[in-house]
């Protein structure tokens, strides 16, 4: 049986609370988005493909900043490679939280995988690592919209992002996707 349980929308995330790189703690509950907060998970420093996504990210932050979101940035990394990520990646602006515990993870839907070794960008996978997720949390702590992915490819445009949240906030547009149960009968009825 799967320990991952789809969010849904409109309805309260998991806990989650981290370490962030320079000091400090992030948690979901001190979280001060408003409208949203952005929570963006990234598999890792051996990833380099998470360097350009969040390379992009670092680049359009401000612009989020503009909309009231808060950014921050998650890996099941450890301090030490988070640290790493946030220099030589140049993520100064991020705030990069490290230390996502896998558990936690799937708790959010995240997949989780195991090592391949090297990567292409020379650094060693650790043994096991949450795969990528995008959440866009209200300020009372419920899902407004998420994405994660089993692979490294493919994923939210941060420019897309951007541009629906002027039609989103706007018309104060609802979270969907935030049926739970659908029968057979009742969506034949439909």
């Amino acid at each position: 049986m799967s320990d991952i349980t789809p969010l849904l929308p409109r309805k309260p995330v998991p806990d989650l609370s981290v370490a962030v790189v320079g000091g400090g703690t992030w948690s979901i509950g001190g979280a001060k988005g408003n409208p949203f907060t952005m929570l963006v998970v990234y598999r890792g420093l051996h990833c380099p493909i998470c360097k350009m996504y969040l390379n992009e990210l670092q680049k359009l932050l401000p612009e989020f900043e503009r909309h009231g979101i808060e950014v921050v940035v998650v890996s099941s990394d450890t301090a030490e490679r988070a640290a790493k990520a946030k220099s030589d990646w140049g993520l100064a602006a991020l705030k990069v939280g490290y230390g996502l515990d896998l558990a936690t993870a799937r708790r959010w839907g995240l997949y989780v995988s195991t090592s391949n070794g090297v990567t292409s960008a020379g650094v060693e996978e650790p043994a096991m690592f949450a795969e990528p997720g995008l959440f866009m949390i209200r300020p009372d702590r419920t899902l407004y919209f998420a994405a994660t992915q089993t692979m490294p490819f493919a994923r939210p445009r941060f420019e897309d992002i951007l541009k629906a949240l002027d039609f989103v906030i706007a018309k104060n547009y609802p979270a969907r996707g935030e049926v739970e149960f659908v029968t057979a009968a009742k969506a034949a009825a439909e």
